[in-house]
């Protein structure tokens, strides 16, 4: 399968076989997105005028203060206040509420500039994906042997397959998809169950097998996010 622009980073998070391979592929993304919002961005008025307006979730001003300095966070924060006390939050107040003013306080609440960023990326990609499928019976093979697809990335994907795959090979793309996720989704059950289950007495001294973890793999299945636990 020759590479191309297209082609170079799909098979980069594919060929590992770890893991949800689109949960890789987020987390590429978001690793660079988040260096160039803290670093390169800062001078480009563009995309300051984009974060002031829509600014960022919890998790990617998180991810912002881990790889940006704290200058570069606060002078983003700096001109993102700035930006909802001239035109959410009135310093002065008279008469009712101002209802599309509140509205657009809400979207802003629920808006992130990175979120944005990635999913418009990640479309891009699926559709890389679809054409690698529909071209290369290697990348088909490739696909097939990933370990899973989390529920998450399940549905994204096979919500933009149903829009932009060609009819013609969605159902075996289908097929394939289903399959990496719910044969996963089985293992989980059964190793979930059995964590239960050693928690009767009399399983005492039975074996544990694969189940010590499976708190932790449901919840990455589920939500597409690691969980952090104490050591």
């Amino acid at each position: 399968m020759r590479e191309d622009i297209c082609s170079i980073p799909i098979n980069d998070v594919f060929k590992p076989k770890d893991g949800c391979p689109l949960c890789n592929m987020r987390d590429m993304l978001e690793q660079r997105m988040t260096e160039y919002i803290t670093g390169a961005a800062m001078m480009e008025p563009d995309v300051r005028i984009c974060t002031n307006e829509q600014g960022f979730c919890h998790n990617h001003f998180s991810m912002m203060l881990e790889v940006g300095s704290r200058l570069s966070n606060a002078l983003i924060l700096q001109s993102h206040l700035k930006k909802i006390s001239t035109d959410l939050i009135p310093n002065e107040v008279k008469g009712k509420p101002d209802k599309k003013q509140l509205a657009k306080l809400q979207y802003v609440i629920n808006d992130c500039f990175v979120c944005n960023q990635i999913n418009d990326s990640m479309e891009k990609m699926f559709n890389s994906i679809f054409a690698m499928w529909q071209k290369s019976d290697e990348f088909r093979k490739l696909y097939s042997e990933q370990k899973y697809i989390c529920m998450e990335h399940y549905s994204m994907l096979m919500n933009s397959a149903v829009k932009n795959m060609s009819s013609k090979v969605l159902p075996d793309f289908y097929s394939e998809t289903a399959k990496l996720c719910g044969e996963y989704l089985k293992v989980l059950y059964g190793d979930i169950t059995h964590f239960c289950s050693m928690f009767d007495y009399r399983n005492g001294n039975a074996d544990w097998g694969n189940s010590k973890d499976s708190i932790e793999r449901s919840i990455k299945f589920l939500t597409s996010r690691e969980v952090e636990t104490e050591e």
